[in-house]
């Protein structure tokens, strides 16, 4: 199957600030900007089959920096979690609310008010990932790679169910901003090949070109079972 890459936005205002953004419209900031040319320019080395991302202006503005000649399909199964009331909140406040310890430590029972479930974040998420893989996987072969830019709790919910473990620890797992995290899909098991990398070459995540197999001829075949007979 192919390869994706999950690139998490750059830093945002509300980052900067200790907000909750959610699904607010925040913007990049200075940092975010810097940070999203910086991974653009580690991008150069890998041809990328398509380009998707959550429809928010964050990821836009990312992608517009880091990439931006490359088509850009908005899905909107790579959107932020929908925080409901606690959107647009100081990280602060919100530690003290009775909810936080069940976001952090049982989250597959944390439902925001007036917002999304996050149970149901993680299934809209790890679903888009995994149909956009097939289509590139599909058209594009199995040594292709493509990119998907999103959210940090997005991504890290795509990373625990490829971990296979559950939505419960997917706290202890980071996806900093403009952080790239790479998982290979096969139809037996996903491979999670980089996490939270925010430097580095990433040549090494292009597959080699595949050689034509050598004609196999009698003998050799008769070495490969068992070798010559008698032996």
């Amino acid at each position: 199957m192919a390869t994706v890459l999950l690139l998490r936005h750059g830093r945002t205002t509300a980052n900067a600030d200790g907000g909750l953004a959610g699904r607010r419209p925040v913007e990049l900031d200075e940092t975010g900007r810097a940070q999203a040319a910086a991974v653009g320019a580690r991008l150069r080395a890998v041809p990328l089959a398509a380009v998707v991302s959550s429809p928010l202006i964050r990821c836009r503005q990312t992608l517009d920096i880091a990439l931006p000649e490359a088509p850009v399909t908005p899905e909107e199964g790579l959107i932020e979690c929908g925080y409901g009331q606690w959107e647009g909140e100081p990280l602060k406040k919100l530690a003290k609310d009775p909810l936080w310890p069940v976001v952090q430590q049982h989250p597959s029972a944390a439902v925001f008010p007036g917002g999304e479930a996050m149970a149901a974040m993680a299934a809209r998420a790890v679903e888009a990932v995994r149909r956009w893989d097939a289509r590139v996987t599909a058209e594009h072969g199995p040594d292709a790679v493509w990119l998907a830019c999103s959210h940090g709790d997005v991504i890290k919910a795509v990373v625990a169910d490829a971990l296979g473990v559950h939505l419960d620890l997917f706290q202890r797992i980071v996806a900093d901003p403009a952080s790239l995290t790479a998982i290979s899909f096969t139809p037996t098991r996903p491979f999670l090949l980089r996490l939270n990398d925010t430097g580095g070459d990433l040549s090494g995540l292009v597959p080699a070109k595949r050689r034509r197999p050598r004609r196999v001829r009698a003998a050799d075949s008769d070495a490969a079972v068992g070798g010559r007979a008698g032996g």
